[in-house]
C-alpha cells in the first residue's frame, strides 16, 4: 500500500506547490484558481492518507513483495450479482435526468421514479428470487 498512497501524495504536493506559485504569479488577485488547485490537491491528499491507514491496519501484502504468489491471496473477493438489469434501469433514469436539462424540468419527475424503483430493486436484488440469502 505504501506504492498507491505515494502515488496519490506526490500529486498532491504538486498541486499545493503549483497552487502557491499560481498564486503569486497571478498577483493574489485571482483566487478561484488558487481554491480549484488547493481543493484538488486536498482531494489527493484524502486518498493518500486513507492507503496510509490501510498500510498500517494490513501491513504488507502478496503483491507488494517480488516473491509473492497468487495463492497466497485471500480467497473471496466479494459478492457480485451474476446478471442484472437494474443498471440499465438506473441508466435510463440518469439519461431521462440529462433529458430534462435540455427540455424541461418537468421530465425530472418520471426520472426520479424510474431512479427509484432502479436503486430499491437493485439493493434489494439479493433479497428475493433466485439468488436470495
Amino acid at each position: 500500500m505504501k506504492i498507491e498512497a505515494n502515488i496519490f501524495n506526490l500529486p498532491a504536493v504538486f498541486f499545493f506547490i503549483v497552487a502557491v506559485l499560481y498564486s503569486i504569479f497571478a498577483g493574489f488577485g485571482e483566487w478561484v484558481g488558487t481554491v480549484c488547485l488547493l481543493l484538488t490537491g486536498g482531494l489527493f491528499l484524502m486518498v493518500g492518507v486513507y492507503f496510509k491507514m490501510l498500510d498500517k491496519r494490513h501491513g504488507v501484502r502478496p503483491e507488494d513483495r517480488n516473491d509473492g504468489d497468487i495463492a497466497e491471496l485471500p480467497g473471496d473477493q466479494g459478492v457480485f450479482a451474476p446478471w442484472s438489469w437494474w443498471p440499465l434501469v438506473l441508466a435510463a433514469s440518469a439519461a431521462l435526468g440529462f433529458l430534462a436539462l435540455a427540455i424541461g424540468w418537468w421530465m425530472l419527475v418520471p426520472a426520479v421514479m424510474i431512479f427509484v424503483v432502479g436503486i430499491i430493486g437493485w439493493v434489494f436484488e439479493f433479497s428475493t428470487g433466485q439468488h436470495a440469502h
